[in-house]
């Protein structure tokens, strides 16, 4: 079992009307997700729109979440960039705020060969003491890591685990620990043998997400089939979109989105609105 937790969920970051990182928004979705199935954050990762955060803000709110880990939980920081020394930079500030791990995406953008791939890692590795979860999400960054290359880099010290976003290659990979980076691949990875899963639909289902984790395979399997609608309307538009509509919907208002993202409009709102409605989920 990894000590980084089974059900991490990738928190958003709430927003004011002057679109402000809300402090106490984050606070309290902090602690209803710790009391609802969640064992592990991820701070300012792309659902929670690290990418408009300036590096102030991405720190600030990293040592927030740091000083208000709930009990029992693990706090773990994006520190990814397309820029090495950037991401340097993020992950010896993430150390010294007192983290629990950071999460590394492969460059984006830029696209990096395996080469440069692998001397990336083993230079953001220097820089921490604490684990590293590498995250290979080709969707976004168009680069993939494949098993051979995951299987490579988890002979660098500290690199510790994998958010695997790609589908294809799921499997085990000697030396890492590999999280579900989907919701919908989550009881695969638990089946296999897998750590468990770094979640979007955790913000609303969490308990029965956690319960997934120590349930019978034939239980998981009833338990992931109720979710199936949820995890799809939870990609009808570009994450965290819809899961920012959603939450407000549920009640835990979190504000809007930094463009370039916008808010969800009236038919994704129906469509999440009608989901959540099915599943119970709506605010009295």
């Amino acid at each position: 079992m990894s000590g980084l937790g089974r059900i991490i969920t990738a928190i958003v970051t709430p927003f004011d009307d002057a679109y402000r990182v809300d402090e106490a928004a984050f606070v309290r979705l902090l602690h209803h997700l710790a009391d609802h199935g969640s064992d592990g954050f991820v701070v300012a990762g792309s659902t929670g729109e690290g990418s408009t955060l300036s590096d102030e803000e991405h720190l600030a709110l990293v040592d927030l979440a740091v000083r208000e880990k709930p009990a029992g939980t693990t706090i773990i920081a994006n520190a990814g960039s397309n820029d090495t020394r950037h991401a340097i930079h993020l992950t010896e500030k993430a150390t010294e705020l007192g983290v629990d791990a950071t999460l590394a995406v492969v460059g984006y953008y830029n696209r990096p060969n395996r080469r440069g791939m692998v001397q990336h890692y083993r230079t953001v590795a220097a820089a921490t003491d604490k684990p590293i979860v590498l995250y290979n999400i080709p969707s976004r960054t168009t680069v993939n890591m494949d098993n051979e290359l995951l299987a490579e880099l988890a002979q660098i010290e500290h690199v510790d685990a994998v958010k695997q976003a790609n589908d294809a290659d799921l499997q085990l990979i000697d030396g890492l620990d590999v999280y579900a980076g989907n919701d919908d691949i989550l009881a695969r990875v638990l089946d296999m043998g897998g750590a468990g899963g770094i979640c979007v639909a955790s913000h609303l289902v969490g308990d029965a997400m956690a319960e997934m984790v120590t349930a019978t395979p034939e239980r998981r399997v009833e338990i992931d089939a109720r979710f199936h609608d949820l995890y799809r309307v939870l990609g009808v538009t570009t994450n965290p979109i819809p899961i920012k509509a959603a939450l407000e919907m549920a009640g835990h208002p979190v504000g809007g989105l930094r463009m370039p993202l916008v808010e969800a409009d009236d038919a994704e709102r129906a469509q999440v609105r009608g989901v959540l409605a099915d599943l119970g989920l709506l605010a009295a």
